[in-house]
């Protein structure tokens, strides 16, 4: 076994790895940019190495930097880890050339697998069945469209490199086609420097079920079973389990075959998943999609129910060792289910997110595990990809599993950056999820629904407003009392009184309280006042006003009888509230005056932080409303603003390779005159 081992990775992956490292005795050596200096990774690891700034190509996908870097420090081995250098047979290669070992499978197999063409053909030939389509190599735009015409829409755009749905793009008809190509083609030459496309038909409402191989080098492949990866957003996974309750014990073993055919196909050595799509309406035929020759993302839930460390056995496998087991050893017990936590918006399209961690709460359990990246104090900025950590829990059963994931969830807590944990309570709650009814267009059919359904802000502005009252002196100057929500009688004890906005509140509501903060009233909106209560938990409070609140802590908070927790920390103007896992930024707001609404409307605003990759518009064209104006990527994400209101652009304010914030405005259009 190795004595040093580089990990050339970074966030909760790296993390991961560096564990099952320091469990084996091994010395881990950690790798970073300048973004990632602080990061934990960094801090876990026995040696952490810089290899360059912040953009991943001058770094993490620097291939020199990274094999100098475990020159450097000795180390015999580099973990991949996933995403960046783990699929690249370039980077095995220099590996090789250094006299260092690849811990993943034989620069043949990467080179074969990492090209979704080259793979179809390779598996067809094995007997292995691939979704229809057409995969002639470096195909024009006019030749996409022709393929497209001949599978019959609506059709799959793929990127031949990469994965993590990245590229991917689907087209209902010829003329959606044509502007997909484009955007495609830009995505996957930015994520893995190929724009290389091929077309597929694409099946409706599939499920997605991969299977867990290893192999050694001396003829031994087992499959460690399937994981259900059915719900998805934008092609990317965000909820798997192990084993699906689709498959027949039947279609398990013909499915499980079919994906050691696979690897055996290409003289395969190491971990190892093999990626299917299975048709919901006949859950007996299934197609080859991919097969990702690296550790998965979702690979604990395979661990929790086999009990066997894939990362462990890697680096067995890597050092040449024999599995030591064959088929007939393997079993599954139980069920486990696994939750991605992305730095997201799913109220806003899942657009990435951003900020410092200013309070982080994690669940343990001893059937709850945490697979995390975070750290308080961490800046999670747009350079990377958006997913922060992964919850995931065990049961004997999937109800089980289940409802302990959905409360391992509920007492996570992330403030200072916008999660999806509140949205991902919602999905495990979806009727569609219990029953097992899974396929790849669930969260996009009920998105709304499932965004309205996510714990959530009912009591926030109430809990704002004891928040503020906590942190008040006595002598605090209140406003004039009969400025006050209508629910308060006038002539009574002035209230302090506040207009606020956060997200899942329809626009401003007003908020009022009254008393102390172990005897107070509440209205909100007008309503009849409540009696509330709140106070600090674990602590008497004391010190200057707001001290509390600018270091986060717990609250206790009771309204109408009913009390709760609540996570608060002050940042800036800015007070976050968290609770069941749900987290808001509460900001106290100002009218505008009806001109400067109309102002604003033709202001068109960056959906996220990000970088500006593409302007189409300049000063003096004429635009229809959502023409597209200015193209922002974050995360490995694109999104197209488009302008706010038909009229003829005023200014563009942003070019290409700009870094932009949150909401910040790009361009400005003047609304073309009423009746034109």
């Amino acid at each position: 076994m190795f004595s040093t081992v580089l990990v050339a990775n970074r966030g909760e992956i790296a993390v991961r790895v560096i564990r099952t490292l320091r469990e084996l005795g091994i010395e881990s050596v950690a790798v970073y940019s300048d973004a990632d200096a602080g990061a934990r990774h960094v801090r876990e690891a026995d040696v952490a190495v810089r290899i360059g700034p912040a953009p991943a190509r001058e770094s993490y996908l620097n291939i020199a930097a990274v094999v100098a870097a475990a020159v450097a420090t000795g180390a015999q081995a580099v973990h991949p880890g996933y995403g960046f250098l783990s699929e690249n047979a370039a980077f095995a290669a220099a590996c090789a050339e250094a006299g260092i070992v690849f811990v993943g499978p034989p620069v043949h197999a990467v080179e074969v697998m990492g090209d979704k063409i080259t793979a179809r053909r390779a598996v067809a030939a094995a007997g292995v069945p691939v979704v229809p389509g057409r995969d002639d190599p470096a195909m024009t735009d006019a030749d996409l469209v022709d393929a497209a015409a001949q599978i019959g829409y609506p059709v799959l755009l793929k990127p031949s490199a990469g994965g993590g749905g990245k590229g991917m793009r689907v087209a209902t008809d010829a003329a959606q086609l044509q502007t997909e190509i484009a955007g495609a083609r830009r995505e996957a030459a930015s994520a893995f420097g190929d724009d290389t496309l091929f077309v597929e038909r694409f099946v409706d409402r599939p499920r997605h079920i991969e299977v867990q191989v290893l192999a050694d080098a001396h003829g031994t492949t087992v499959h460690l079973g399937e994981r259900e990866c059915s719900l998805q957003r934008r092609h990317q996974k965000v909820v798997e389990e192990a084993p699906s309750v689709l498959l027949s014990p039947g279609t398990r073993e013909r499915i499980g075959a079919a994906a050691v055919a696979t690897a055996a196909s290409v003289g395969y050595v190491g971990a190892g998943t093999v990626e299917f799509l299975v048709a919901a309406a006949n859950p007996e035929e299934f197609f080859f999609l991919e097969m990702n020759t690296r550790l998965q993302v979702e690979h604990p839930v395979t661990e929790l129910v086999t009990g066997i460390d894939l990362v462990a056995e890697q680096l067995r496998l890597a050092a040449g060792e024999p599995l030591g087991y064959t088929q007939a050893d393997i079993r599954l017990t139980g069920h486990a289910v696994e939750a991605r936590v992305y730095a997201e918006d799913a109220a806003r399209g899942f657009l990435p997110t951003g900020g410092r961690v200013l309070r982080l709460d994690e669940p343990s359990g001893q059937a709850v595990r945490v697979d995390s990246g975070l750290r308080l104090g961490a800046t999670v900025g747009s350079t990377y990809d958006p997913m922060l950590a992964k919850i995931i829990a065990y049961g004997p059963d999937r109800d089980t599993a289940l409802d302990r994931l959905d409360r391992a969830l509920a007492r996570t807590c992330v403030l200072g950056v916008t999660t999806n944990i509140g949205f991902l309570r919602a999905l495990l709650d979806h009727p569609d999820t219990r029953a097992g009814r899974l396929d790849t267009g669930l969260i996009e059919r009920d998105l709304d629904d499932l965004v309205a359904a996510a714990p959530g802000a009912a009591d926030l502005p109430a809990v704002y407003a004891l928040a503020r009252l906590l942190e008040l002196t006595p002598d605090t100057a209140f406003v004039d009392p009969w400025d006050v929500p209508s629910g308060w009688r006038p002539g009574e004890h002035s209230s302090l009184h506040w207009s606020i906005t956060a997200a899942g509140l329809a626009g401003p509501v007003e908020v009022g309280v009254r008393g102390t903060p172990a005897d107070a009233l509440v209205a909100v909106d007008g309503g009849e006042p409540i009696p509330a209560a709140v106070e600090w938990a674990g602590t008497t409070g004391g010190g200057e006003p707001g001290s509390r609140l600018s270091t986060g802590g717990e609250l206790v908070v009771t309204l109408a009888g009913r009390t709760r927790r609540w996570r608060a920390v002050a940042d800036g103007a800015t007070l976050w509230l968290g609770a069941d896992g749900g987290a808001w930024p509460v900001s106290e707001h100002r009218r505008r005056s009806a001109a400067a609404t109309v102002e604003a409307g033709g202001e068109a605003r960056s959906p996220m932080p990000g970088t500006v990759i593409a302007v189409h518009a300049t000063a003096g064209d004429e635009v229809a409303v959502g023409a597209p104006l200015v193209v922002v990527e974050a995360m490995k994400m694109e999104h197209t603003v488009g302008a706010p209101v038909a009229g003829v652009v005023k200014d563009v304010l942003v070019g290409i390779g700009e870094q932009v914030t949150l909401d910040a405005v790009l361009a400005v259009v003047d609304p073309a005159p009423a009746g034109t």
